[in-house]
């Protein structure tokens, strides 16, 4: 097998497996349209190219991409696409002089970027993964985030409560408390 076909097989193969991560991890919480249609995105050329080309398999191609021309036009793409990321949800406040800032992401897809994060850990750390592996790497992140308060909250819960209680209670939380809008947020 050469060089290249190792490289498009194990692209394709790690985004397959952390769509079909997903999936589960929206069905569970009851987000059928969301976990099918979850990151297509990433199969368009625009996209599956450039994960062909950084594709390393021990983290996302988009970082190897950055590095190598200080961007990632992927994810430019993809971030545009996909209501789960956060910074989807980024735009310019009323407020002139405030400039851009995180704005509130509805449940649903709060509760999809959960299941988003916690199945790109499991992709990326294979057996080294813990249910306290998305806390972990969500910190690593946060002086860069701007995400709106509310939204950041439910992250930062749902995470912790991964960490602590594991996956079981809380989909159970974000599936019966979250999403039915039994909690506030």
């Amino acid at each position: 097998m050469d060089w290249g076909f190792q490289k498009f097989w194990g692209h394709f193969k790690t985004i397959t497996e952390h769509k079909w991560l997903v999936l589960k991890g929206c069905f569970r919480l009851g987000l059928y349209k969301q976990g099918l249609i979850h990151d297509l995105s990433k199969y368009m050329p625009s996209e599956f190219i450039t994960g062909v080309r950084y594709y390393q398999g021990n983290r996302s191609p988009n970082a190897a991409e950055r590095e190598a021309i200080g961007y990632s036009g992927a994810w430019l793409h993809h971030k545009g696409r996909n209501r789960h990321h956060y910074e989807y949800w980024m735009d310019f406040t009323v407020d002139k002089n405030a400039g851009i800032q995180g704005m509130k992401m509805p449940r649903k897809y709060v509760a999809e970027m959960f299941v988003d994060r916690v199945a790109a850990c499991k992709i990326y750390k294979k057996d080294a993964y813990t249910d306290r592996s998305a806390w972990e790497y969500y910190v690593n992140g946060l002086p860069f985030m701007i995400i709106h308060p509310d939204t950041r909250r439910a992250l930062e819960k749902f995470l912790k409560m991964l960490a602590v209680y594991g996956e079981d209670i809380t989909f159970k939380f974000i599936r019966y408390r979250f999403l039915t809008g039994k909690v506030k947020y």
